[in-house]
Parts: C-alpha cells; structure tokens; sequence
C-alpha cells in the first residue's frame, strides 16, 4: 500500500513542502512506497515554490479511506485533517505544533515535534547522514519551508537551528537568501485573483477558546495596502464563512512582513474584547495595529481570551 504523507488543509509552503520532502525520503532512502498529496489548493506562495523547484502538484484529496497508511506533517489537530483520519493507519506524525489532542492511532507510532519553526528542520534531523542525499528540488523545498515559516527570520518562532539549516541550504543552492525570500513574499502577496471567503480560508485554523470557536486566519504580506483596501468586503464576507464553517467568529490578521506588525480587524464587539483582553490595546474603530506581532503559534494562539 502506497503511503499518503500530508500537512494541515489551507496549505501553506511547509504544508506543501514538507509532505513532498519526507515522500522522497521514503521512496529513495527507506524503499517505501510513499506518495505527497494536499488537503487544499496551495497558496500562491506554495504554488510559487512548485513551480520555482520543477515539482508537479501533488493531487489534492479531501478524504482517506480506512485503514489508509499515512504520514501526518506540519499538524496534530484533527480538526485540520480529513475527517475520517482516526479511521486510517497513521504510521508517523512529524510536527512542531503543541499538542492539540483527539488523535487515534491503531498502534504505536513514531512521533516527533519539537520547538521549531519549520517541519523541515526537524526532518533534515531526522534524516540524519541521509540528508547529504538530498537533490536540489528538495533542498529548494526544505529551505523555501524555513524562510516561509521564519518570515526570513523576523518571527518570534526562528531558532538558530532553522536559520543555519536555511543559511547551508542556500549557499549549497548558490542562491542569495534574501532575493528568494523576497520573490517568495512577492508571490504570497499576490492576492487578485481570490474571493473574500479564498482569501479568509487561505491561511487559516480553527481554534475553540472557552467555549467559542474561532477561524483564525493570517495573511502574510509585504504589500498589507492590497489587503487593507478589502477591509470592507472581507468583513462582510465573515459571516458567510462563519456559517458555511460553523464557527462563531473570524478572526483576521494582516501580517505586514517589512515593519514586523499585524492589523486585526475589528468588525463587532466580540473583536474588540478579544482584541482588548488579549493584546492590551485600546480598540477605536474597525481595526488596530499590532506592532511585533507576526506568529499566529506563538504571539496570537496563546494570547487570545474572550
């Protein structure tokens, strides 16, 4: 049976990177019949990085079937994962969420998370001398998921341990870190051809605090004007989300790449307790700044209270 690995649905870059790094591995170190897919269209920042390192997309599924043997990266919340996944044959999980819990396995498994920014890094680790093996397409992905993950090294989540992997990397690839980083961001800016609701989808994770359940979505750019300007529709669009998804409320961030700061936008009250309580900020009008923020795992998850 052919091995399925995939990450979170909305993927992002190591999401998308991280399955297709650790199927090669299976396939050409370990001799295991192994296969990347998706549980979502890419984002235009991931789509960017197929393209860029010669890979075609992987097939997309929305479902597994029982007894499926799988690979889960990048996540450990059953609530971004196909919603059949206790039923498959989960063989590893590689990840460097915190633990969220509701997982089943048939047996025991082999499991990794550390506190790093990037799965990536920890299956560079994990493959040990094995690593040096790596053809350039799969050096391009791991280092595209470090620098997608680290913002170039502006979050808070950054270890020394990506950013050398990330530094090695490029030098082996003769790339200039910095211009790729840069054409990466360009290509996640890109956001004319999506709707309000792609858009709150794109990257995004649910979440319950006490007792409500959020959609949490970010939107990493260095052009954070193409974003603002939909201030108006995106707020209005919430509501469609919310029921189609049943949540209680969208929230949405607007990280701004260059000047380290994210924009939440505030359409209703319960926004501005969340924004109040959980940032200490004074909330007039339809949004507020939120100067260093730049982490949904580590500055916005762990803050938020209702």
């Amino acid at each position: 049976m052919t091995t399925l690995v995939f990450g979170h649905k909305s993927p992002d870059t190591d999401s998308t990177g991280s399955p297709l790094i650790w199927a090669w591995y299976l396939n050409e170190v370990k001799g295991v019949d192994a296969k990347a897919v998706l549980l979502g269209e890419p984002n235009t920042e991931a789509a960017f990085v197929i393209e860029k390192w010669g890979f075609e997309k992987p097939e997309i599924i929305s479902e597994v079937a029982e007894d499926q043997d799988v690979v889960i990266v990048d996540t450990n919340n059953p609530a971004e994962l196909p919603e059949a996944i206790n039923s498959a044959n989960v063989t590893a999980i590689i990840d460097h969420h915190k633990l969220v819990g509701g997982l089943e396995t048939k047996g025991p498994i082999d499991i990794t998370i550390r506190p790093l920014a990037c799965t990536a890094t920890i299956m560079y680790d994990l493959m040990g001398d094995d690593a040096d093996k790596m053809p350039d397409n799969i050096k391009g992905a791991m280092l595209s998921c470090i620098l997608s993950d680290t913002l170039e090294f502006r979050s808070p989540t950054t270890t020394d341990v990506d950013k050398a992997l990330a530094e090695k990397l490029a030098a082996e690839l003769n790339l200039d870190l910095g211009q790729y980083a840069a054409e990466m961001f360009e290509a996640k800016s890109d956001i004319s051809a999506f709707s309000d609701a792609e858009l709150i989808r794109m990257d995004s994770k649910e979440y319950e605090i006490d007792g409500t359940k959020f959609r949490i979505s970010v939107l990493e750019t260095t052009a954070p004007k193409l974003v603002l300007d939909r201030q108006a529709s995106l707020m209005e669009s919430f509501k469609a989300v919310e029921a189609e998804d049943g949540v209680d409320q969208v929230l949405l961030f607007v990280v701004d790449i260059l000047n380290e700061e994210a924009t939440f936008f505030i359409p209703n009250d319960l926004c501005k307790t969340v924004a109040e309580k959980s940032f200490g900020v004074t909330v007039e009008g339809d949004k507020v700044v939120l100067p260093g923020v730049m982490s949904r795992k580590k500055q916005i998850i762990p803050n938020l209270k209702v």
